[in-house]
């Protein structure tokens, strides 16, 4: 099948822009914002109908995704949807825009934490400099039935960066859940309730040496040695 021209201006920009990305640049291939920006000098916000094509099934990789990428490049790996086709251009409903009153609710529902990695709003990250800000992001859940669903979550924009979906199986969780001995159950459920769980000395001793250097992870293992003598 014969594509239309990149060039065709009747095209809307995120068409025009998926045809530049096939034509010229080609799958598997490194392109520049500035290469873009030159290839579309009549349109202003061309960088933003490349992210369109991202919710529309392209993979476009940034340094983000592939740290091998120098930050002004970006990677073409593979074709989405064929949004130059009448109808196709569509975002899927799970990608539609929130409402200020539906982004709340989730804030809310979620503590004003970060789902993945559990800071809070304005907080500073590990550089005690970088506060956190965050969104709302459309998690993929794998149902038990075996669906597919889209549901709201808390996540902060460093973990969001980068446009990939994360998805999470349900039907495994609640299996692993089961599976839990009744004192586990207990445990477990306490903290759902207080939504946060308690490190015991030993698991945050283990997560600051892991973040030692190979010297300093030696010395802790040479004291504990001699601990023993």
């Amino acid at each position: 099948m014969t594509l239309p021209s990149w060039q065709d201006t009747k095209l809307g920009s995120m068409a025009r822009a998926a045809l530049w990305l096939l034509l010229v640049v080609g799958e598997d291939k490194i392109f520049t914002k500035a290469q873009l920006r030159a290839a579309f000098p009549d349109v202003a916000q061309i960088d933003r109908r490349i992210r369109d094509l991202r919710d529309r099934g392209w993979r476009i990789d940034t340094s983000r995704d592939d740290p091998s990428l120098k930050q002004q490049e970006q990677r073409f790996v593979a074709r989405g949807e064929d949004v130059w086709i009448p109808g196709k251009s569509k975002a899927p409903k799970h990608k539609n825009s929130l409402t200020a009153a539906q982004r709340l609710k989730v804030f809310q529902a979620d503590n004003y934490l970060c789902r993945s990695c559990g800071i809070a709003g304005g907080e500073a990250y590990e550089d005690g400099i970088t506060l956190s800000v965050l969104n709302v992001a459309r998690r993929k859940v794998l149902m038990p039935d075996g669906t597919v669903d889209y549901q709201l979550v808390t996540e902060c924009k460093r973990c969001g960066a980068g446009g990939a979906d994360r998805e999470v199986d349900l039907g495994v969780i609640l299996d692993l859940a089961e599976a839990l001995s009744p004192m586990e159950r207990q445990v477990f459920s306490a903290w759902i309730v207080a939504d946060q769980r308690s490190l015991s000395p030993m698991e945050k001793i283990w997560g600051l040496y892991r973040t030692l250097p190979e010297d300093s992870r030696k010395a802790v293992a040479d004291t504990l040695d001699d601990m023993d003598d």
